[in-house]
């Protein structure tokens, strides 16, 4: 086996090359329609899955997909628009307005191709009517913050949308709607990924409305009164507008996860998925592979030394501190702490996009040595966990994963490797 920091390395850069648009498009891609092509996207792999498609479909396109700031790519045909995320700003409003507005007043002949991927559902925000911008931000932070998952999130999102819930399939029909999405969400639920702007909704107004109180958010009041409509409930199942609407996951968590499986099989390292739901407290999952890993050790588990166990998923990170850091490093750090430099194991985490949070790294890697070299450096471990500084304490330790934006998106991925 290559040596552990390496090895690591070629796993993660396994799992993001496997979800690379540039692969999966082409063979997903539908044939022209006898009228208009009409392509959109949205996330923080839109601007490459559109340069794939233009790749790939001759004569006349015309679309606009909305990427996040710092993950475009150059296109000639179909306009890219950089916006905020997490946070929606006025830029991605722009954009989303302008997507409705090309998928309105279509007719059967017409073909929709909707390019779908994580990070969507903050790029794609169209606030519904009577529903403020700055209230959509200000209860997006509160989400953020509140330790909510996605599926909670994207609930609420929906319910104070123009544009996501199905929204967009529905402004859209007649025409055909094909939907290609890279998922970045547990369980692939093509209704989570990105809010859900093609496909029937199965939440309601009540959902929504019972995760605010269940986090105790209180609600700015526009977005108050808008869940408080009948009338602002989501197209649902069987909501004929949705019927010309078909939906094609090209890129998977699991697909990632598997690529990564084959590099380490090869270096005749064992593998055991842990699967690519994996959800929770990001340093309570931490603590909880820590705990796993010296069962390992121990020789109380399935596998032995020498092994990777690998996970995917989206873990929640509920601030209480002041520090710089993703669910990554916060996941990590967790991990580093519960592990107490026992000897043999090494880990790597990092966010597919290439973003761990709002940072400029996509995750870190600890190693035994990671504590006694954190306190020789006069840091203290404990504190910077509970101030949520995952992130400053792998850069001093020179232990951030940098890769740049990789204009793609499967989520996490964690690699835990056990040494004999």
């Amino acid at each position: 086996m290559d040596a552990p920091r390496h090895f690591l390395r070629a796993l993660f850069r396994a799992a993001v090359d496997a979800a690379d648009p540039a692969r999966a498009i082409p063979r997903f891609l539908p044939p022209r329609p006898e009228g208009r092509l009409i392509v959109v996207g949205a996330g923080k792999a839109a601007a490459s899955m559109a340069r794939a498609v233009e790749g790939h479909i001759n004569g006349p396109v015309e679309g606009l997909a909305v990427t996040r700031y710092g993950h475009g790519a150059p296109c000639q045909k179909i306009e890219i628009i950089e916006a905020a995320h997490p946070v929606p700003d006025r830029a991605g409003l722009f954009a989303a307005r302008r997507i409705l507005e090309l998928c309105s007043n279509l007719s059967e002949r017409d073909l929709v191709l909707c390019l779908m991927s994580g990070g969507a559902s903050a790029l794609l925000t169209l606030p519904a009517e009577g529903v403020q911008l700055e209230d959509m931000r200000t209860l997006t932070q509160a989400l953020l913050k509140s330790g909510a998952t996605i599926h909670e999130i994207n609930c609420v999102r929906k319910h104070l949308s123009a544009i996501q819930g199905g929204r967009l399939a529905a402004a859209a029909h007649p025409a055909r709607v094909v939907t290609l999405a890279i998922s970045d969400v547990p369980g692939d639920d093509p209704a989570v990924i990105g809010s859900g702007p093609t496909v029937p909704d199965p939440t309601t107004l009540a959902e929504a409305r019972a995760i605010l109180a269940k986090y105790r958010i209180e609600p700015p009041p526009s977005c108050r009164d808008r869940l408080a409509q009948p009338a602002a409930e989501t197209p649902k199942p069987g909501d004929m507008r949705l019927t010309r609407a078909e939906y094609r996951m090209i890129a998977s968590p699991k697909a990632s996860l598997d690529a990564a499986a084959d590099v380490a099989r090869k270096q005749n390292v064992q593998v055991l998925s842990l699967g690519d739901a994996v959800e929770g407290e990001a340093r309570e999952v931490g603590a909880r592979h820590a705990h796993f890993a010296r069962e390992v050790r121990a020789g109380l588990a399935q596998v032995k030394p020498l092994c990777v166990v690998l996970s995917g998923g989206e873990t929640t990170v509920t601030v209480r501190g002041q520090g710089r850091g993703g669910r990554n490093a916060e996941y990590l750090l967790g991990l580093t702490v519960a592990l107490d430099s026992m000897p043999g194991v090494f880990a790597l985490a990092g966010d597919t996009d290439g973003i761990d949070g709002m940072e400029n790294n996509a995750g870190a890697l600890t190693a035994p040595d990671s504590l006694e070299r954190a306190r020789a450096a006069g840091l203290d471990p404990a504190a910077m966990l509970d101030n949520n500084d995952g992130y400053t304490f792998f850069e001093a330790l020179g232990d951030l994963v940098v890769t740049g934006p990789t204009l793609t998106n499967v989520n996490d991925f964690r690699a835990l490797l056990i040494l004999p």
